[in-house]
């Protein structure tokens, strides 16, 4: 299957990191362009925004949009991988829109699976719905992290296994 592009959608979430990295080694694969994206939306919505326009903040808004894109890209590559094509962008709107928008037919979108769990699925997934839905490209989901998935992820995982003043053995350094 020819792949055009692998357009991945971040947030900055645990979840989209996995995804950025896991779509970057399938734009390598594939020796496709590997296009991170970042979705935006005005502070208190659309509605608000169009009620009360400022240029002003709209550009400030904006650029936070890119500096929390290029912090994901940081956190999980450690800034641009210059051995793929890579042509990150930020769009207004909801991110399941977007990716769809974005993603032209011989592309694949790559989203975070988020976590599991019933509840979870009812009040989540809404990106991943809407991309099933109406993208015209295959997407792919990549699950969560194992730590991730373990009962609410690093909290979960100190909760578990907290320690109690008499489990440890502290001692002050000999001065």
């Amino acid at each position: 299957m020819y792949v055009g592009r692998v357009v991945v959608g971040v947030s900055g979430s645990p979840g989209s990191l996995g995804a950025l990295r896991y779509a970057a080694e399938m734009a390598r694969a594939q020796r496709s362009a590997l296009i991170p994206v970042h979705a935006w939306t005005p502070p208190g919505g659309e509605v608000a925004d169009r009620r009360y326009p400022s240029p002003y903040l709209r550009s400030i808004w904006k650029q936070a949009a890119w500096d929390r894109l290029w912090q994901a890209i940081d956190l999980a590559f450690g800034g641009p991988p210059e051995d793929i094509d890579f042509t990150p962008e930020v769009v207004r709107g909801q991110p399941g829109e977007v990716l769809a928008h974005v993603a032209q037919p011989s592309d694949v979108i790559v989203i975070g699976g988020g976590r599991r769990g019933p509840i979870r699925r009812l009040m989540a997934c809404k990106v991943g719905r809407y991309c099933l839905a109406h993208a015209r490209c295959p997407v792919i989901a990549v699950p969560p992290a194992k730590l991730a998935a373990e009962a609410h992820g690093l909290h979960g995982w100190i909760s578990r296994r907290r320690m109690q003043p008499e489990d440890a053995s502290l001692h002050a350094a000999d001065a």
